[in-house]
């Protein structure tokens, strides 16, 4: 096999946390995937049944038809675990079996249709459940509670079964705005590299909250417990740069993006920069997703109501520099998704019912568009890994 190619395999499962290392002697017998199946989180109360799934050619940027991969309600979040073998999604809802919470649904993942099997549900410990992730391990599934103000951890088995909450922390307090942050909204949770901390965007309280994530699946509060933003921002998702020493938060009720830096010893986040995600003021605009490029050249930020994606580069310091924005065909932005070569982005067009496929300039960062758009109704996730 070419030598290249193999590599290139290597590095992509790695990337998604597919890859068996103990199986890297017979690397030469596998080829690099040429295509990426994508799943697409949608809100259900339109036309939309649930999750749906289509495959991304990697040398195009052509994505299949997109099928109904499994029924669920409001899966507005999903995650991938590291093995490609399961996927897990959050329902977006505050009435699960008669009490005020949301719900986390696991599924497994045929490997040939990409089509779900529902394998359990668990309650998320709060209303509205509007994020989730995996540790690094795979062991553990986190879960932000929008609603709630809380975010949890629940166990996740080897058979792709959820088991009752074993972390839960309920935030407290709240922001300057009052129509926006009179209580807690916990918007988005992630997991640091090496698996010791989890960070969860608290929109009501202009704060990254830190958490120490325990072997036995407990969320302990760090020191400090919490890295503050701009007043009245409205802090939304977190993305970390690859290199580890920086980190990104995007800021959805002041449309700007901050800038840390980050100490992995001691889970701590510096303040580097806050800049606007807009060329100009845009009334009713808010942010929705932020993304580190693959290459660590570029942070890409969705507005809805600019109806755009901003870039920026990204300075050996960590700082951002604006570069630009791309609103072809945008309308309402949501979640979008980098695929791992950093060729492609894939925008959760929400209000336009579709998903627009961009291609990316390697060297600038810049959004081109393409011929390339689906129909999925109401999407707000986009998760992709390896067709295997």
């Amino acid at each position: 096999m070419n030598p290249k190619r193999s590599l290139i395999f290597v590095l992509l499962a790695a990337a998604f946390g597919v890859f068996d290392w103990s199986t890297l002697a017979v690397a030469e017998e596998v080829r690099a995937p040429t295509a990426m199946r994508v799943y697409f989180g949608t809100y259900t109360n339109g036309k939309s049944q649930g999750i749906y799934v289509s495959d991304l050619d990697l040398a195009t940027g052509k994505l299949t038809e997109p099928q109904l991969a499994g029924e669920a309600k409001n899966p507005s979040f999903l995650a991938i675990d590291p093995a490609g073998k399961f996927l897990v999604a959050v329902n977006e809802i505050s009435d699960l079996n008669g009490k005020p919470v949301g719900g986390v649904s696991s599924f497994a993942i045929d490997a040939n249709s990409g089509k779900l099997k529902l394998l359990s549900q668990q309650p998320s410990g709060g209303a509205g459940p509007c994020h989730c992730t995996f540790d690094r391990t795979g062991k553990w599934i986190l879960a932000a509670n929008y609603g709630g103000g809380s975010c949890c951890v629940l166990p996740f088995d080897s058979e792709g079964k959820l088991g009752p909450m074993t972390g839960f922390s309920q935030h407290e307090g709240h922001g300057p705005d009052p129509g926006r942050q009179k209580e807690p909204h916990a918007h988005s949770i992630n997991v640091s590299q090496d698996n010791r901390f989890a960070f969860c965007a608290d929109l009501g309280l202009d704060k990254i909250l830190v958490y120490k994530l325990t072997d036995a699946g407990k969320l302990e509060p760090n020191a400090p417990p919490f890295a503050a933003t701009q007043p009245g921002g409205g802090p939304r998702h977190f993305a970390f740069h690859p290199n580890g020493k920086f980190a990104y938060a995007c800021l959805e009720m002041t449309s700007a993006a901050t800038a840390f830096s980050y100490d992995a010893e001691k889970g701590t986040l510096t303040e580097l920069q806050t800049l606007s995600t807009l060329p100009a003021p845009t009334p009713g605009n808010s942010t929705a997703e932020v993304q580190v490029h693959p290459s660590g050249k570029f942070l890409y930020v969705s507005n809805r109501g600019h109806n755009s994606i901003a870039i920026f580069k990204i300075d050996e310091d960590g700082k951002l520099t604006a570069t630009g924005h791309q609103g072809k065909d945008i309308k309402v932005p949501r979640n979008f998704a980098i695929e791992p070569t950093g060729k492609f982005a894939l925008v959760a067009n929400q209000a336009g019912d579709s998903v627009l496929v961009f291609r990316i300039d390697e060297s600038t960062g810049m959004l081109e568009p393409t011929d390339q758009k689906i129909v999925v109704s109401a999407p707000v996730c986009v998760k992709m890994m390896p067709v295997r």
